[in-house]
């Protein structure tokens, strides 16, 4: 299985160099409003609502707001009801994109995004464009200094993860959907803290790229990215850590 790409890193990196934070708390509000819409208002019943509320604290969500999120979600206070959706398009030099969303609104939502990829020399495209290249998996992002790595695989070999991966600052532990939350729960139970839980799509194989379609592929993750009704963006190709810096001027 291909390993995980920078994208959860650059996401973080991101979202810590965002001031107003208005858009990732908005983003995070509303996977909290559609897990208690789905499963009910109880985290501890509810585990994707538990992943959201884990996800919300650690990006400093204020806990009036959790409940406001929550509270809509299960219909107790007024507000926009959110579907999820899922998009498919193709990028430079043959990139693949998986696109999240939750919108109150597929008439606006769709278009919007066709423009975005549009502009930046992609295309969206039907179900199935993009989806086979992915592997559908749970995600648990733990901070990296309490445990060594033969501890970490002991543990979550026998938890039932798939993998795990050494992103730097942190491990990025995969496992299959359906054991998501065991595996979190085992985590969090040898008091390892978990800093994220979720479902992401992981490419199977990265496409490696440089020069302009390494520009025009990044400039197209972060613009769908930005999008309001995006929550999150999953792609196919890979960027050095030479090329980044030589693209970002550092």
């Amino acid at each position: 299985m291909s390993g995980h790409s920078k994208w959860a890193t650059i996401k973080r990196k991101k979202g810590a160099k965002d001031a107003a934070r208005g858009k990732l708390f908005t983003k995070l509000n509303r996977e909290i409003a559609i897990a208690a819409r789905i499963g009910g208002g109880d985290e501890s019943g509810n585990p994707r609502l538990r992943k959201a509320i884990l996800a919300a604290k650690s990006q400093g969500v204020p806990a009036d707001g959790i409940q406001r999120a929550i509270n809509r979600g299960t219909g107790e206070i007024e507000g926009a009801i959110y579907e999820e959706v899922l998009y498919e398009g193709t990028g430079p030099g043959g990139t693949l994109f998986l696109v999240e969303g939750a919108t109150d609104n597929r008439n606006r939502t769709a278009p919007e995004l066709r423009k975005v990829f549009e502009r930046h020399n992609g295309q969206m495209g039907q179900s199935g464009t993009a989806g086979w290249a992915f592997d559908h998996l749970g995600s648990i992002v733990i901070e990296r200094e309490p445990v060594t790595e033969d501890e970490l695989m002991e543990l979550v070999v026998n938890a039932g993860a798939e993998d795990y991966r050494d992103e730097g600052d942190a491990w990025v532990v995969y496992t299959p959907v359906t054991d998501l939350d065991k595996v979190s729960t085992a985590l969090e139970n040898a008091k390892l803290p978990v800093r994220e839980s979720s479902l992401v799509y992981v490419p199977k194989n990265k496409k490696p790229l440089t020069g302009r379609d390494a520009e025009v592929a990044l400039n197209l993750f972060e613009a769908l990215d930005d999008h309001d009704d995006v929550q999150n963006v999953f792609a196919d190709f890979d960027v050095s850590d030479e090329e980044l810096a030589r693209l970002s001027g550092d």
